[in-house]
């Protein structure tokens, strides 16, 4: 449980970095790159599934800077 929110707050942070190196260009090349890889042609049918994957992917690069 501790460890799933220090996840979670490592996980913001990592996203809150990567939104400062692309200058919040959401819209920008990385971004729309990275929803297609992330969920092929469309993105998932809801906000709330989206709001979850973003936070699973801020997640997964937490865990990834850790290991290296």
């Amino acid at each position: 449980m501790i460890g799933h929110a220090v996840e979670t707050i490592g996980g913001l942070y990592a996203l809150a970095r990567l939104g400062l190196i692309s200058r919040f260009r959401f819209r920008g090349a990385y971004w729309r790159w990275r929803l297609y890889t992330a969920f092929g042609q469309g993105t998932p049918a809801s906000r709330v599934e989206l709001v979850r994957a973003i936070l699973r992917y801020g997640r997964w690069m937490h865990r990834m800077k850790r290991l290296a």
